[in-house]
């Protein structure tokens, strides 16, 4: 119990200091004008025109950096600050957005992998605080501790296996989103270097997540393992 304290608490360090240099490199680049002018809106609706997709519904979110596509409702959320924002940041989120747009009217089959787990995620992640009281209960004991223990190392399996499909899917949208940018005229030389520098760093927080996924997977498949001997 205590191992799983310290790396959920390293990782925990690690995810907030990922996550403040995204907001530091966000806050900066949304000082940063484009020289188009256009607001994240604007280029969101831009590239769905460029891809002939005209089905998706762009909303303004609430929050800071909350911005996401649900290909359920076929909606792009974006924060206040992106929907708004005339700035680098704005346009390369807004056009990253857009990539997972492209990407389900695409089938791409990485995408498709990550919809079809997050119900096995949402089931996992309410099963692993079921668990977790079932331990500190001391419930998980004899038998049941066997059982306890395959059963936690299936969920966070299953944790793990969804973060680590989330990296190419992330990547992925990126690029194609820089690319598009690039190709649209929407940004060049430094507007583009600062774009590539935004959304890199974002791509960062998805790493930090696979990586304590992982490693919380292999430490429980150790503990089981160092059990049976």
């Amino acid at each position: 119990m205590f191992g799983y304290v310290v790396i959920v608490g390293i990782s925990s360090l690690i995810g907030m200091g990922i996550s403040g240099k995204l907001k530091s490199k966000f806050a900066h680049y949304s000082k940063v004008p484009l020289r188009s002018g256009m607001t994240g809106a604007e280029v969101a609706k831009k590239m769905m025109d460029h891809f002939g997709i005209h089905n998706v519904n762009i909303v303004q979110g609430k929050g800071m950096l909350t911005d996401h596509y649900n290909p359920q409702t076929k909606t792009v959320s974006l924060s206040p600050a992106v929907f708004n924002g005339r700035s680098i940041a704005s346009a390369a989120v807004a056009a990253h957005e857009c990539g997972h747009v492209v990407q389900h009217a695409e089938a791409y089959s990485m995408l498709t992998m990550r919809s079809n787990l997050v119900p096995l995620v949402q089931m996992s992640s309410k099963l692993q605080q079921l668990l977790f009281f079932a331990m500190v209960a001391g419930l998980a004991s004899g038998i049941f501790g066997n059982i306890f223990m395959i059963v936690l190392l299936a969920t966070f399996g299953i944790t793990a296996l969804f973060s680590l499909v989330t990296l190419p899917v992330e990547f992925d949208a990126s690029n194609r989103a820089l690319a598009w940018i690039e190709d649209a005229g929407i940004a060049h030389g430094a507007e583009l270097d600062g774009a590539k520098d935004s959304l890199w760093w974002a791509a960062m927080t998805y790493v930090a997540k696979a990586m304590s996924s992982l490693v919380l997977f292999l430490f429980i498949l150790l503990q089981m393992m160092g059990g049976r001997n």
